[in-house]
């Protein structure tokens, strides 16, 4: 045992410690110049939830019911359109929540220019990221089961758990698709043809021409806003190997794609034009897509896009939710 000398400790002779020494619990204190993690908020989780993506689920259910009533007995199926609705707005937030914990954990976001996702800043755990991922894809298939037995469409399941695995395997896995130029085709199919006529069939159990020509339309606008994103991001997806469309044709073609993209939903709605009296309304949506155009073309910062971005989802949402009223009423 340690004599009572050998146990006093004279202050005198302890290290000094260094000037502006650090209190973080670190050993040797925190590297200069590095900023103490910020732990997640509950703002910063609705942030990554990345709400202003809600429009492109919102858009082709509100489509897809307003075919279902026309195709119908004139009434409206509400328990039907609103797990419909839940479907879309869980496994986007899901989609949101995984791509954020896949494009985390490999080192994806580092160099982003927009903003700070949960993973890349280490605001919150990864292991904590992809569980609430997991539970709103839980949400999903919980409202998608019951909307498959009201229809007692069964074979419906099948599309189901193709819809999750496409959205996982968007970013994630060894091979995201997402990072071969494959994103826009995912979105056109789930976020346009397949979120518009699976709502549609299954409240009137039939598709129309009216469907598919309205769910392409809201698949090109949800490609648009993936597009001006990416565009947004170029740059810094090409350093880190995330090879999306924009960066596999180049800043310029990707430009005139965005344009494409936002255009032609405005073409197809001639179509609605001639047999539905007030599509023509469905037009003023323009006052948004015009400005987004005009950036997607000549802008040049990232708040340039995240502004042009803003846009597009506005006139997806605008266009989507006129158009389901004008086919409805």
């Amino acid at each position: 045992m340690a004599s009572a000398k050998q146990q006093r400790i004279d202050p005198k002779k302890l290290p000094a410690k260094k000037a502006g020494g650090s209190k973080s619990g670190r050993p040797g204190g925190r590297p200069p110049g590095v900023a103490p993690v910020h732990k997640a908020t509950a703002a910063d989780w609705i942030a990554g939830a990345r709400l202003r993506t809600i429009p492109l689920a919102i858009a082709p259910v509100a489509l897809g019911t307003a075919t279902a009533y026309t195709l119908g007995d004139g009434e409206w199926h509400w328990v039907r359109a609103l797990l419909c609705l839940a479907v879309a707005v869980f496994l986007q937030i899901a989609v949101n929540y995984a791509n954020d914990y896949s494009d985390g954990v490999r080192g994806t976001d580092k160099r982003r220019v927009g903003p700070p996702r949960l993973t890349g800043s280490g605001a919150a755990t990864p292991r904590t990221v992809l569980t609430v991922a997991l539970v709103f894809f839980v949400l999903a298939a919980l409202a998608g089961g019951a909307l498959i037995y009201l229809s007692q469409q069964w074979w419906l399941l099948a599309v189901g758990a193709a819809c999750i695995i496409a959205a996982w395997f968007y970013t994630g896995g060894k091979k995201p698709y997402g990072y071969f130029g494959l994103g826009e085709v995912f979105v056109f199919v789930f976020f346009g043809l397949v979120a518009t006529a699976g709502t549609t069939y299954v409240q009137a159990g039939t598709v129309n021409l009216e469907t598919w020509i309205a769910g392409t339309a809201a698949g090109l606008l949800a490609c648009a806003t993936l597009m001006i994103n990416n565009i947004r991001d170029l740059s810094q997806d090409k350093l880190v190997g995330k090879r999306t469309l924009a960066v596999l044709i180049g800043n310029f073609p990707a430009r005139i794609v965005y344009v494409l993209l936002l255009s032609v939903p405005f073409l197809l709605l001639i179509f609605f034009v001639l047999f539905y009296e007030n599509a023509g309304y469905v037009y003023f949506a323009l006052l948004a897509a015009g400005p987004a155009i005009l950036i997607g073309i000549t802008g040049k910062t990232a708040a340039d896009m995240i502004i042009g971005l803003r846009l597009t989802t506005l006139t997806a949402f605008v266009f989507g939710v006129g158009l389901a009223w004008a086919i409805a009423f």
